[in-house]
């Protein structure tokens, strides 16, 4: 099972402001642990929305909508991408997470990430074929 752990972001994460050498120290550690055990498969930092846009789809129409976003607490600071036996285990390795937000509150979201077989018969195949040679190229790509 794979699931997105989902940091969210806080006013300074907003700001740009970097996270500390002693926090990135201890991300550093945790993120080690993670390899070691086999669950982490991805994971990365994410720029503040002043730096983002957004793509507003409305039928046909696209719209391109500049960051900054308002609403902080939806919004993401950075994630990891874990592969684990179950959602328990999940929960666990996020409780040994350095709290990415030292002296504040933080908040870390862990979704379920779909696997072909939760598409049942509607993932035909030739789709699951499609999907196996685009992971594939992604993965070559990310080896580049």
């Amino acid at each position: 099972m794979r699931f997105m752990v989902i940091v969210k972001a806080d006013k300074d994460s907003e700001a740009g402001v970097l996270p500390s050498e002693e926090l990135l120290a201890a991300m550093g550690k945790y993120n080690e642990e993670l390899v070691k055990a086999g669950v982490l498969l991805a994971g990365e930092g994410l720029h503040p929305t002043s730096k983002g846009v957004r793509v507003r789809f409305a039928g046909d129409k696209r719209t391109v909508i500049d960051g900054p976003f308002t609403e902080t607490k939806e919004l993401i600071a950075g994630y990891w991408l874990f592969q684990v036996r179950s959602k328990e285990e999940a929960i666990e390795w996020v409780k040994r997470a350095p709290n990415p937000f030292p002296g504040t509150e933080a908040e870390i979201e862990i979704r379920q990430v779909f696997e072909a077989d939760d598409f049942g018969a509607e993932f035909t195949p030739e789709l699951r074929e499609q999907e196996d040679r685009i992971r594939e190229q992604a993965a070559a790509n990310a080896n580049r």
